[in-house]
């Protein structure tokens, strides 16, 4: 949408919610950042963001210029559309899932959602739109990911906003090291494991076998560290994980005094290659930092290792598979196969 007429202003929602590449935010007449004294200029509307008196500050712009794009749902009864303005051109329609939910950043939710409702993208009608970009957008509102793509773009808005979530406030952006985040991924009884790395700007993931023994969450996130922590790197490491079981069961293997067993570790397989990383790092005098960080509340390297998890799901790269020769349990019921591996312990 911002590339339509290279925008430069957002329109509707808060400044919680608002994209921060937008140079200029507001409400209406109410500026959220940006220039004070502020010129017409491209921007970018999302019409249910705005109130009516928001909006009825808004129309009068809107009808002098011909440079934004407006998104809505149907004003109109029974779905139907009705131009939000005199002035408007609708461009794109569709039903897909293009928005997250509302209220996602307070629960943790960040699948996108389609609100039963259709979108619509709206133009002024002196406006000049190519149809390769007008496919575009209609392809973006069918979309059927059940995730966005985040942004990590280099804009100075965007490293300031970088700076004020919970990584940027502990100074993980200036730390003179290697940074990754991890995360994994357990859906449908597939597990996956991802990172991303922020020096460089790239990522990795893989797909966990021995599923059929059981999936759990946190033996998917002890395997998004370990590729981490495998690369050679000879740099003080900090690896960010939104999982406090994986930081607990990595907790026990350091310090003095302490003398824990792989015995009855479900995930053993992939823990002993994570504590002979770490005796590796320790023998060669480089610090590593794990750091705890809560899970999907829009924090740019959390949602980065988050997607790439997803994309270790689907991976061919398919790692700690050996079967631990555990018996496993199967009977159905009203039709339903169940299975239950016996505990070690």
């Amino acid at each position: 949408m911002k590339s339509v007429f290279h925008a430069t202003k957002y329109q509707g929602d808060t400044a919680i919610t608002i994209p921060p590449f937008f140079q200029n935010a507001g409400r209406g007449m109410e500026r959220i950042w940006g220039e004070v004294n502020l010129s017409p200029q491209p921007m970018v509307i999302n019409w249910p963001g705005l109130n009516d008196e928001e909006k009825t500050e808004l129309i009068p712009t809107l009808s002098a210029t011909d440079d934004w794009i407006l998104l809505t749902h149907p004003l109109g009864a029974t779905n139907k559309s009705k131009p939000p303005l005199a002035e408007s051109l609708r461009i794109a329609r569709a039903d897909g899932k293009c928005s997250r939910h509302k209220g996602w950043w307070r629960e943790g939710k960040d699948e996108l959602a389609t609100h039963s409702m259709t979108t619509e993208v709206w133009t002024s009608t002196r406006g000049r739109i190519s149809e390769a970009t007008r496919i575009i957008l209609q392809e973006a509102l069918e979309e059927e990911n059940r995730k966005d793509t985040p942004s990590f773009g280099s804009e100075d808005l965007e490293i300031i906003h970088r700076s004020g979530t919970e990584a940027g406030l502990l100074g993980i952006y200036n730390f003179p090291g290697s940074v990754y985040a991890t995360d994994g991924s357990n859906d449908q009884g597939v597990m996956g494991a991802g990172f991303f790395k922020l020096d460089e700007l790239r990522g990795g993931c893989c797909q966990l076998g021995r599923g059929v023994e059981g999936n759990s969450s946190n033996r998917a996130e002890l395997g998004a560290a370990c590729p981490a922590l495998e690369e050679q790197n000879r740099k003080p490491v900090i690896l960010l994980s939104d999982s406090a079981c994986f930081l607990s069961s990595s907790q026990k293997w350091t310090g003095e005094g302490k003398s824990p067993s792989m015995h009855g570790n479900l995930d053993a397989d992939i823990m002993r290659d994570i504590v002979l990383l770490l005796r590796e790092r320790i023998d060669l005098g480089l610090l590593t930092i794990f750091i705890k960080i809560k899970a999907h509340w829009g924090d740019p390297l959390n949602e980065q290792a988050d997607r790439w998890a997803d994309e270790g799901r689907q991976s061919e790269n398919i790692r700690w598979s050996l079967p631990t020769n555990r018996p496993i349990f199967y009977w159905t019921d009203k039709e339903i196969t169940h299975r239950s591996p016996t505990n070690p312990t």
